[in-house]
C-alpha cells in the first residue's frame, strides 16, 4: 500500500544504469535483509552535472548542494511502501535515525540474534501428470484463423459537442428484413416484452412549376472605354511611366535582339531527323539510397535538409518508430540513447559522415542562411536546440591530412575513395531552450526570419544593423509562434573566473558560441492564434505548418567574407529602434483542423489594463479533410501558395480567400507531403502514405497527376528537391 512520505526523505527512480553506476542494484547489491547504501555526494553532484536533466537524481539536485555531510544514506524500498523502489534521506538527522531502527540494527554484521528465526519454505511446484484433459482443453479453445481486423475512425475536433439534428428518411429501398425462424433446440419462455410506439405526421409529395408565359428579346451592347486627350497627355509626361520605361526597356531590347539572332519558332526536334523514334522515360530513377544498421535500422525520417554550401552533403532527422503508448512504456530506454541528425555524403553510403546528438527526436530543422555551419532544430518535447559544425566543415567538404598537407577532395565529382578515419564524430548540441519557456507540445516546423530584419517584442519589424540571420520562428499544435533571438543579451562583460568555470564544466567540448543561451534562452515574442467566433467555446487554433510573406524590401544583406562570430552579437538596443514602415507582417498558417489562416503576428496593447495580446486570424478557410502538413510558397511566384492535407492539395492566393485557385480531386491515398519543383513553376511533387509519389504537371494537365511511381513500401514523410 502506497503511504505518503515523510519531508525528510525522497522517493526516488534509479534506471538500471544508475543503480550498476553507483553500485547499487536491487536484489544484487541491496537486499531485504541489507536495504542500505552510503553514497559519495561528490559522485552524485559529478552525475548531475555529465547528465544534466537525464540524470536521477536531478529531483532532488538543491537538497543534494545543500546536504552539509560527505555521505547520503540511499535506502532499498523493495515493499514500495512510498511509491518507488528507492528513497533518499535529505538530512543528516534522517539518516542517523534510519540506520538505528531495530531493524536496521538486526540488520547489521557480526551481531548474535537473541532467539532462533522461524523459517518459512514457499511450496515447491509439483510436476504435471496428463491424464488426457488437455485435449479436450485444447479442442474448446479458440484458435485464430485469420489476422484481426483494424478500424480507424476519425472525426475533425471541430464536430466535438456540435449540435446534431434528425430528419425524416422514408425507407424503401433501403430495407432489409431479418425474417425471425423457430430453433428447435432451444425453447424460451417469454415473460416479458417492451413495445415502443411513437406517432408521426403523415408524408406527402407535392411539387409547383412556374411557367414561362411571356418570353423577351433582349441583347447588350459593349463598348470600349477610352481614355481623352487630356489624360493621355498625362500618363505621357507622368514620372511613374518614365521609371517604368527605364526599367523594363534593357529586358525588352534583350529579347527582340535574341529573337532577331535566333528563330523561337522553329521545331529544333524536326530539324533533327524525320524517323525520330523512341518513347521517352519519364519514370523516376533511383540515384542514391543511404543506409546505417547502427543509427537508421527501424526509425523513420522526419526531416531532411541539402547543405546550402557543400554539394552532396544531405542531413536528415532520425525518430523512433514508436506510437505514444510505446513511447510512454520505453521512456527508460529511450532517455539513455539519444536521437542523432545524420549527414550523408555521395562518395560513402553506407557510413555517415557527422552526428549530431539531440535532446530528443527532432522533427524539423533548417541551416542558418548567414551561416551554414549555424544549424537549429524542434524537437519533440517541445525544446529548440542549436548546433554549431565549424570544428567539421573539412570533413564534410573531403579534406583530409596527410603528410603536413592536406588534400581536397572534390565534393562535386562525388569520390567513392574509401575514407582513411573510420569513427564517426558526434556533435553535441551547443544550446537548448527553456524546458518552463518553450512549447508544451512537438515543435511541428521551424524557420529562420530573413536577414534584412529583426522582431521586437510586440512583433514591429525593425532594420537589422547585423545584416545576419539572428532570429527564428517555431510552431507546435499548442496553440502558439514563438519568434526566438540567438543573440546574447546587453549585459557587463563576463568576469574571467565565469569563463574558466564553464569551460571546466564543458565535458563534451562543445562550442561556446550559444553558452550564454544553454537552458536560458527564452522566446522573444509568443503569438497566439485565438478563434475568430469569440462566442465558441472552443480551444484556439492549432498550428502545424506556415509561411512568412515574402520580404516586401527586395534588398540584400552585404556581408564581408570573414565568417560572423553569433558569440559576439548583442540584442540591439530598444532606445533608438528604426522600424520598417512598408513591411508585411502577416502570414498563413495551417493548422491540424485542415484550416488555413491567414493572420498577423503584431501584438495589440489592451486600453485598459495595458497587456498586449495577439490579434483575432483576419480571415479563415476550411482547406482540407485532415490535417495540413505543407504550407509553402511557390519559388517562383511568391503569392502562390500550397496547401496538403488530407486527401487533396490545394493552390491558393496571397490575399484572396474567397476560395482556392485550384483543388485536386481526392485521392484514393492520404497526401503526407508536398514540395514545388525548383526548376519548373508548374511541376509538383506530392507524397503519399502508401509510399508512392505523384508528379503534376499544371500545365499538362489538371485533373489526375502526370504521372505516379512508387518509390518505398512505407509513407513518405519528406521530400526535397536538390537545388
Amino acid at each position: 500500500m502506497k503511504m505518503m512520505h515523510p519531508d525528510y526523505i525522497f522517493p526516488l527512480v534509479l534506471t538500471s544504469a544508475t543503480q550498476e553506476l553507483f553500485g547499487c542494484r536491487a536484489d544484487e547489491d541491496l537486499t531485504e535483509a541489507s536495504p542500505y547504501k552510503l553514497l559519495n555526494k561528490e559522485d552524485v553532484v559529478q552525475d548531475m552535472k555529465t547528465r544534466a536533466a537525464v540524470s536521477d537524481f536531478s529531483p532532488v539536485k538543491q537538497f543534494v548542494l545543500d546536504y552539509p555531510d560527505d555521505e547520503i544514506l540511499l535506502v532499498f524500498d523493495r515493499e514500495f511502501t512510498y511509491g518507488q523502489s528507492f528513497y533518499l534521506a535529505l538530512t543528516p538527522e534522517a539518516k542517523e535515525r534510519i540506520l538505528h531502527t531495530p531493524q536496521a540494527a538486526e540488520a547489521q554484521p557480526g551481531e548474535v540474534q537473541g532467539q532462533e528465526e522461524l523459517v518459512v519454505k514457499s511450496p515447491e511446484p509439483q510436476a504435471w501428470i496428463p491424464l488426457g484433459s488437455e485435449l479436450e482443453i485444447e479442442e474448446d479453445s479458440t484458435k485464430f484463423s485469420r489476422d484481426k481486423l483494424r478500424y480507424r475512425v476519425s472525426r475533425a475536433r471541430r464536430d466535438f459537442g456540435a449540435p446534431v439534428s434528425f430528419s425524416d428518411h422514408v425507407a424503401v429501398d433501403d430495407v432489409h428484413k431479418c425474417v425471425s425462424f423457430k430453433d428447435e433446440k432451444f425453447t424460451i419462455k417469454l415473460m416479458e416484452k417492451e413495445c415502443e410506439v411513437q406517432a408521426i405526421p403523415i408524408l406527402s409529395n407535392s411539387s409547383a412549376q412556374t411557367q414561362w408565359e411571356y418570353p423577351k428579346n433582349m441583347c447588350t451592347q459593349y463598348e470600349p472605354r477610352g481614355f481623352s486627350m487630356e489624360e493621355k497627355e498625362n500618363y505621357r509626361q507622368s514620372e511613374k511611366l518614365r521609371k517604368f520605361m527605364n526599367t523594363v526597356a534593357p529586358s525588352v531590347f534583350r529579347a527582340l535582339q535574341q529573337n532577331h539572332i535566333m528563330d523561337v519558332f522553329v521545331d529544333d526536334w524536326r530539324t533533327l531527323g524525320e524517323d525520330v523514334g523512341g518513347k521517352v522515360d519519364t519514370h523516376l530513377k533511383e540515384y542514391q539510397s543511404f543506409t546505417d544498421l547502427n543509427y537508421s535500422k527501424d526509425k523513420t525520417i522526419s526531416h531532411i535538409n541539402w547543405h546550402p554550401s557543400i554539394n552532396g552533403i544531405v542531413a536528415v532527422a532520425m525518430v523512433e518508430r514508436a506510437s505514444l503508448e510505446e513511447r510512454i512504456d520505453n521512456s527508460t530506454k529511450l532517455l539513455l540513447k539519444h536521437p542523432l541528425v545524420l549527414f550523408w555524403s555521395f562518395s560513402d553510403p553506407i557510413k555517415p559522415q557527422l552526428l549530431l546528438e539531440c535532446p530528443d527526436d527532432v522533427l524539423a530543422f533548417e541551416f542558418c542562411p548567414s551561416d551554414p555551419n549555424i544549424i537549429v532544430g524542434g524537437c519533440m518535447n517541445g525544446l529548440v536546440v542549436l548546433w554549431d559544425i565549424s570544428a567539421h566543415v573539412d570533413r564534410l567538404q573531403g579534406t583530409r591530412p596527410s603528410g603536413g598537407r592536406s588534400t581536397s577532395v572534390s565534393t562535386e565529382t562525388f569520390d567513392l575513395e574509401e575514407k582513411r578515419k573510420n569513427d564517426v564524430p558526434v556533435v553535441h548540441y551547443c544550446a537548448i531552450s527553456a524546458i518552463e519557456s518553450g512549447h508544451k507540445a512537438p515543435i511541428t516546423d521551424v524557420q529562420w526570419l530573413p536577414e534584412t530584419f529583426e522582431v521586437s517584442r510586440m512583433g514591429v519589424p525593425l532594420v537589422n544593423p547585423n545584416t545576419a540571420c539572428v532570429q527564428l520562428v517555431t510552431c507546435a499544435p499548442n496553440c502558439s509562434l514563438m519568434f526566438w533571438d540567438i543573440r546574447a543579451q546587453r549585459v557587463g562583460v563576463q568576469p574571467l573566473s565565469d569563463k574558466k568555470q564553464r569551460v571546466e564544466d564543458n565535458p563534451y567540448s562543445v562550442l561556446d558560441t550559444f553558452s550564454h543561451l544553454n537552458l536560458t534562452w527564452k522566446p522573444l515574442l509568443k503569438v497566439t492564434l485565438p478563434r475568430i467566433d469569440s462566442s465558441a467555446a472552443r480551444l484556439p487554433y492549432s498550428p502545424l505548418k506556415f509561411s512568412l510573406q515574402h520580404n516586401c524590401r527586395d534588398r540584400l544583406a552585404e556581408r564581408g567574407e570573414t565568417p560572423l562570430d553569433y558569440s559576439n552579437l548583442r540584442v540591439t538596443s530598444a532606445k533608438n529602434p528604426e522600424p520598417l514602415g512598408d513591411f508585411n507582417t502577416k502570414f498563413y498558417v495551417g493548422t491540424e483542423d485542415g484550416e488555413l489562416i491567414h493572420t498577423d503576428w503584431k501584438l495589440e496593447k489592451d486600453n485598459d489594463s495595458g497587456r498586449l495580446f495577439s490579434c483575432k486570424p483576419l480571415t479563415y478557410v476550411i482547406a482540407h479533410d485532415g490535417l495540413i502538413n505543407t504550407v509553402q510558397r511557390s519559388p517562383f511566384f511568391k503569392d502562390i501558395i500550397l496547401t496538403v492535407g488530407g486527401w487533396t492539395f490545394a493552390l491558393w492566393k496571397d490575399g484572396v480567400m474567397e476560395g482556392a485557385l485550384m483543388q485536386s480531386p481526392c485521392s484514393e491515398t492520404k497526401y503526407t507531403v508536398g514540395y514545388w519543383s525548383l526548376t519548373r513553376p508548374a511541376v509538383l511533387f506530392i507524397g503519399r502514405a502508401d509510399g508512392s509519389m505523384e508528379v503534376w504537371d499544371l500545365l499538362e494537365k489538371s485533373h489526375e497527376p502526370s504521372e505516379v511511381q512508387n518509390i518505398t513500401i512505407d509513407s513518405i514523410t519528406c521530400i526535397k528537391p536538390f537545388f
